[in-house]
């Protein structure tokens, strides 16, 4: 009998944090800007930045700066990339791996509707701001955002020069985190 109370208790547990779960980023066609308030109900704690290179070495000799901290970044990046490849066997999956990786940790003191967006630029395209969104109903507290810039995305348009990410509520910016070069 606790053996079935244990399955279904997990069952669900699945389930509903299936349903908590926020969907997949969508790209948007149109970047409208938005009024801007701010507000302190909401905030990023913290922006984790990864770039996987088809030639692992680049990358690593323009992150690495110093020779005391070198062990420790190369393990963590290291981790990274095994983490980011996990999976893609083939030549061709591991090209789709390729681009900008950006995971954002942000707050919500209160329930809201919340939109997490992420403007960017990338190389090729110069001035042409690009966008993709992710939608959360009624959040509240402590939430990871990912999104990605890579394969096919990377490859046509190049690395991402500058971005910007966004909370949204109601059709006004809440909160924003930039890269420097973000204008």
């Amino acid at each position: 009998m606790t053996r079935m109370k244990f399955a279904t208790i997990f069952l669900l547990a699945a389930v509903s944090s299936i349903a908590l779960a926020a969907e997949a980023p969508k790209l948007l066609p149109k970047v409208n800007p938005l009024p801007v308030a701010l507000s302190d109900d909401f905030q990023f704690r913290k922006t984790k930045l990864f770039f996987l290179s088809e030639a692992p070495g680049k990358a690593r000799k323009s992150i690495l700066s110093s020779a005391q901290h070198a062990g420790i970044a190369e393990a963590s990046m290291n981790f990274e990339r095994t983490y980011r490849m996990y999976g893609a066997i083939t030549a061709a999956d591991q090209r789709q791996r390729f681009g900008n990786y950006f995971d954002f940790f942000w707050r919500a003191k209160r329930p809201a509707n919340v939109t997490v967006r992420l403007e960017y630029r990338q190389e090729k395209l110069r001035s042409f701001v690009q966008a993709r969104e992710v939608a959360y109903s009624n959040a509240k507290g402590n939430h990871k955002t990912e999104f990605t810039v890579i394969g096919d995305d990377y490859f046509n348009d190049g690395r991402v020069i500058s971005w910007r990410c966004l909370l949204i509520e109601n059709g006004h910016i809440v909160a924003e985190n930039r890269s420097y070069l973000w204008e």
